[in-house]
């Protein structure tokens, strides 16, 4: 199968540090090649695939000081895909309700990905212009609020199945904090938590320029009051060791997290999650393998006391079983295969 791949160009494919969503486009590009498709990524100029690559703009806007209007690149991203289009037998967007006016009036089939939150008006507003759009969930819970557009399935996320992996450590003497650093993800909450059951915490996460001031007027003080280790943006090659040697991930959300990419990785490792019951949650998580799901602090907080009550190697055959990028690439072909045949 002819298949394109179009990823958004804030960061490079794979990222090189923070990065959901191109992180899971590579995973999902390298895979189906692996599978044998015929398969290009259309991305920022800087990125690496074993695919063919189409580099719509030199760098990745994020690392562009020279970007002042990142809404332009995103016109001159669909025109691309626009002109090159007849190339392939579906088009797998990952760029939002961008394709939608445009390639809702092309002959090749075309499919999105939503990576995001969907339970902002104006969201729901764009994507009920194009009811017949067809769209794929990444949880069943991201469709929550608008739940009568063009699904045409959900299918979870996966990781190349050896990237990251259980290293042997000493210990597991402190709790892992990792991915971004705004009020939704729950640092303050983790601190919390970390600090009740004296553990210590290492925070090893990202501060966007948008989430600067939160940081400095409401993280930076808790880091001071002890027990906190900000360690900063870390990359693939050092999550392994980081949770591995975690006792569990405290993944501490106040927001609907469409999936939460981070699980996957504490799982691959080992790591064991207590995640807070929000979003895709209960879909990812199996609550008592895994780690524990739980509603408020206080069952946090008892849920830390319970975590030798799990077993490490059954938390990375969990992984083995529901999230590598072998898994996801497969069922995205069924999504392709079953658009093709409704188009033709």
């Amino acid at each position: 199968m002819r298949i394109a791949q179009i990823a958004p160009l804030f960061e490079a494919v794979p990222p090189k540090l923070y990065g959901g969503t191109e992180r899971v486009v590579y995973s999902l590009t390298e895979a189906l090649v692996e599978m044998g498709h015929d398969v290009t990524l259309f991305a920022s100029g800087d990125s690496e695939t074993s695919a063919k690559l189409e580099p719509v703009w030199p760098r990745a806007l994020r690392l562009d000081p020279d970007i002042r209007d990142w809404v332009s690149t995103y016109a001159i991203l669909m025109e691309y895909v626009r002109q090159r289009s007849d190339r392939f037998d579906v088009l797998h967007f990952h760029v939002d309700y961008w394709p939608n006016s445009l390639f809702s009036r092309q002959p090749v089939q075309f499919v999105t990905t939503l990576h995001g939150r969907l339970d902002l008006p104006e969201f729901a507003a764009v994507y009920r212009m194009f009811p017949d759009a067809p769209l794929v969930s990444i949880s069943n819970n991201q469709r929550t609020p608008v739940p009568d557009l063009g699904w045409a399935a959900t299918v979870y996320h996966g990781m190349p199945q050896y990237l990251l992996t259980p290293q042997p450590v000493a210990s597991h003497d402190y709790f892992a904090f990792l991915g971004r650093i705004s009020p939704e993800k729950g640092i303050e909450r983790a601190i919390r938590i970390a600090q009740a059951c004296g553990v210590t915490l290492k925070v090893a996460a990202k501060v966007d320029k948008a989430d600067a001031e939160y940081f400095k007027a409401e993280v930076e003080p808790l880091l001071a009051t002890g027990g906190v280790e900000f360690i900063g943006e870390i990359n693939d090659a050092q999550k392994p060791e980081f949770l591995s040697g975690a006792k569990a991930l405290l993944f501490a959300i106040d927001w609907p997290e469409p999936f939460g990419l981070v699980m996957i990785e504490a799982m691959a490792c080992g790591c064991p999650v207590i995640a807070f019951r929000r979003g895709s949650v209960p879909e990812v998580m199996d609550d008592g393998i895994t780690g524990f799901i739980v509603d408020n602090v206080e069952e946090a907080i008892a849920a830390c006391g319970r975590l030798g009550e799990l077993d490490r190697s059954r938390v990375r055959a969990q992984f083995d079983k529901r999230f590598t990028s072998r898994r996801m690439a497969a069922d995205y072909v069924t999504v392709y295969e079953e658009l093709i045949a409704r188009k033709t």
